[in-house]
């Protein structure tokens, strides 16, 4: 008997099945996807944290570093108001000691206006009315210039304190504003 042959069949129609859900897309389908899927969403959420470690990272530095040029302009500020007032001092010093010394002199001219005075008495109740006279004067003169040099003392150094003092002010005003 022969056998007859069949025709071929018809070859299957491919169809396209429609495109999965994205529930479907997130499920894995061979043994190690979804391992590797997890290492990479790992490594994807360590990169996120990196980058906001970074970030936060550079704020921070650029946060110290605006305050470390805030404390250096500071410290310059009062640096110079330490200097200002060390040369205010020193001028005023001088001053005083050139009053002091005039004031001296003064008294050592009168001193000797006295001396040359009490060379050419003719009584001792002369040389003592000298003597008497100069005294007096000098005890006058003592009060008088001790106010005056007190007077000069005591705003010397209030102009001393003034470049301090306007620092203290200022940075009481920096501190109160930072807290």
């Amino acid at each position: 008997m022969a056998r007859k042959i069949a025709a071929p069949a018809a070859a299957p129609a491919i169809v396209q099945a429609p495109a999965p859900a994205a529930a479907d897309q997130a499920a894995p389908a061979g043994p190690f996807d979804r391992p590797v899927a997890a290492l990479r969403n790992s490594a994807a959420g360590a990169m996120a944290g990196y980058d906001n470690t970074q970030e936060k990272v550079n704020a921070s530095m650029e946060q110290a570093r605006k305050s470390a040029e805030e404390i250096v302009s500071f410290s310059q500020g009062n640096f110079e108001a330490m200097m200002k007032a060390g040369q205010i001092w020193a001028a005023g010093m001088q001053d005083l000691q050139k009053t002091f010394a005039a004031t001296a002199q003064a008294q050592v001219e009168a001193a000797m206006g006295t001396m040359k005075a009490l060379s050419g008495v003719k009584s001792l109740k002369e040389a003592m009315d000298l003597q008497a006279s100069l005294a007096r004067a000098s005890l006058e003169t003592a009060v008088s210039e001790s106010g005056k040099l007190t007077d000069a003392s005591m705003k010397l150094a209030e102009q001393t304190m003034a470049p301090i003092t306007a620092r203290v002010t200022l940075a009481v005003e920096k501190f109160a504003r930072v807290g």
